[in-house]
């Protein structure tokens, strides 16, 4: 579970980070940005946490989240970059960190559900 607490910890530390970037990018559009980072990383890094401790709910609860993130994170990187082909050329950072985030969220979702699975057969 420490492993898993690390990358959950690691993750929102991540979102946290993007956040403040798509922030800093463009302050007078990005709040949200900034707000929804610093939200879904804290929430990650509490549940990294409360995994380092040994609380076994931590990774279905993680899964979740994660799950419902990757949909939003997919959802915005479509929207994003086909706004960026359609000209709005203001899009492209935006762009990049989204996908970004939409990678890890991917990246951290395969380990969660791989993590779940050994947990199982133990």
């Amino acid at each position: 579970m420490k492993t898993t607490g690390r990358i959950l910890a690691g993750y929102g530390a991540f979102l946290i980070l993007i956040g403040l970037l798509g922030y800093l990018s463009n302050p007078e559009k990005a709040k949200t940005a900034l707000m929804s980072g610093g939200t879904f990383g804290m929430l990650n890094i509490a549940l990294g946490v409360l995994a380092i401790r040994g609380w076994r709910r931590a990774v279905p609860v993680a899964l979740g989240l994660v799950v419902m993130l990757s949909a939003v994170f997919t959802w915005r990187t479509i929207a994003t970059w086909q706004a960026y082909a359609g000209g709005n050329e203001d899009k492209f950072v935006a762009g990049v960190l989204i996908t970004s985030m939409l990678v890890a969220s991917l990246g951290v979702g395969v380990y969660l559900l791989r993590a779940r699975r050994d947990a199982a057969t133990v």
